[in-house]
């Protein structure tokens, strides 16, 4: 049954820096993009970016739009990086820029508004790069599918100032965004051993800071001086930082409530590759609680621990994520839970990927998924509670090349299983590797963090 226990919170340290994106890992993924777009018969292929969807072209090239839009066009034998006028020579972070693997072109139509023009037109430019009668695929960062399109393979996510004229220089245009990011198949839905090095750093920090914050929360205080106490080191944020109290939606950020007792609260810090979100109450046990929510710990938040040792168990390579679905699904029914979204999901460098857990799914999980525990339930009285982190799965040959190349990233993670298993209670398999130190940390009484809830 669930209980409490007090412990320290673990902490092993900030890692040290991974090693940035190198030429050799770029060259590899251009690579495998052009070798799978070749099997779709495609020409060409274009990947848009924002600084919103960023994600594809960041992990082609190292690159990420600021302010801007960018487009990079690959065929076989060349690859042209188009960006406005302040990204320019920013595309010179990348490896492949640097090495002439890519052609960085002024588009200065890319660029913010009133700022000069005077480049080639992004039509022209496309003319330039693509094939005649090309068959291209579009790359942005959803695709459709046919309850929600007539014909989901010409249904573009990428601006309409892109998409004209592409389907006036090529043949024919199809979305091909599953290319990168659908959870079968899709080729950033797999990491290797430095994208795993590179991933709990960013979890690390994010926990971190998040811990920094919990530890400093005192009735009074505003929201501003709680987020104020994290310290958020200034990786780039995945996601606006949420800090909500009472009835405020989950997604508000900060805007200077005092932290009173007795309200139920969520917030998450997010970097590019994690998302670390907690929820409880401001308490320091449940007679701080409403008389209607005093079973809090009982009916909600422990049975809620409870399903994530269940979601932890799963998560090895073969189950199918229509199992995972209907386990979570059955261990938190509507009453009281309310779940809606897919109980976990792929996080990358955006915070939301894809995922192969959904109702009915037919995806296995696979060695390489990096899964964001992601599982949401909300209720009028008892509001919430969290356990949200990342894990990779890992089979052996994954964890050997890790233990080669980054035997202290595997040291850290395997420490947090065994205080998950040992410690927390949680059922936790060999092959899940948790990211952060956060992970199987709930503390319901955020007055007193200390107070973890164990099995």
């Amino acid at each position: 049954m669930p209980h409490m226990i007090r412990i320290e919170w673990p902490h092993h340290g900030l890692p040290d820096t991974p090693p940035d994106l190198s030429l050799s890992e770029c060259r590899a993924r251009l690579m495998a993009l052009r070798a799978a777009g070749a099997m779709r018969g495609y020409d060409a292929l274009v990947v848009y970016g924002d600084r919103e969807h960023f994600a594809n072209i960041h992990w082609l090239t190292g690159f990420d739009p600021r302010f801007e839009e960018a487009v990079m066009v690959i065929t076989p034998h060349a690859a042209t990086l188009l960006t406005g006028n302040e990204c320019l020579p920013y595309t010179g972070i990348s490896p492949l820029v640097q090495a002439g693997d890519v052609h960085a072109v002024l588009c200065a139509s890319l660029s913010l508004m009133s700022q000069p023009r005077g480049s080639a037109r992004l039509d022209g430019l496309l003319r330039k790069a693509l094939p005649k009668s090309a068959k291209v695929g579009a790359i942005g960062w959803k695709w459709f599918g046919p309850d929600e399109v007539e014909d989901p393979a010409t249904a573009l996510d990428v601006p309409a100032f892109l998409a004209d004229p592409l389907r006036s220089l090529a043949a024919r245009v199809e979305n091909a965004t599953d290319l990168m990011m659908h959870p079968g198949y899709g080729l950033r839905a797999r990491v290797d051993a430095a994208e795993i090095a590179r991933l709990e750093f960013s979890n690390v920090a994010a926990g971190t800071a998040l811990r920094r914050m919990v530890f400093a929360f005192r009735e009074g205080i505003t929201d501003f001086a709680a987020y104020e106490a994290a310290h958020v080191g200034g990786l780039p944020l995945g996601c606006h930082s949420t800090f909500a109290i009472g009835a405020r939606h989950g997604l508000s950020g900060p805007t200077g409530l005092h932290l009173t007792k007795g309200q139920p609260m969520s917030f998450n810090i997010c970097h590019w590759g994690s998302n670390i979100c907690r929820a409880g109450w401001l308490a320091q046990g449940p007679a701080d609680l409403p008389a209607a929510a005093q079973d809090y710990l009982d009916v909600f938040a422990g049975p809620y621990v409870q399903a994530m040792s269940l979601w932890c168990s799963m998560m090895q390579p073969g189950t199918l994520g229509g199992a995972v679905h209907k386990a979570v699904f059955d261990a938190l029914p509507t009453d009281p839970f309310n779940l809606f979204l897919n109980p976990g999901h792929l996080i990358g460098m955006d915070e939301w990927l894809s995922s192969p857990i959904y109702d009915g799914s037919s995806e296995p999980l696979a060695s390489g998924m990096a899964m964001q525990m992601d599982v949401i339930p909300s209720h009028p009285i008892y509001g919430s509670t969290r356990m949200e982190d990342g894990y990779v799965i890992a089979d052996s040959a994954l964890q050997a090349d890790l233990a080669r190349d980054f035997p202290e990233v595997l040291a850290r993670c395997q420490s947090r299983a065994h205080l998950m298993r040992e410690v927390i209670g949680m059922d936790v398999p060999q092959c899940l590797l948790p990211l952060a130190d956060t992970c199987g940390i709930v503390a319901p009484w955020l007055l007193d963090p200390a107070q973890v809830i164990a099995l």
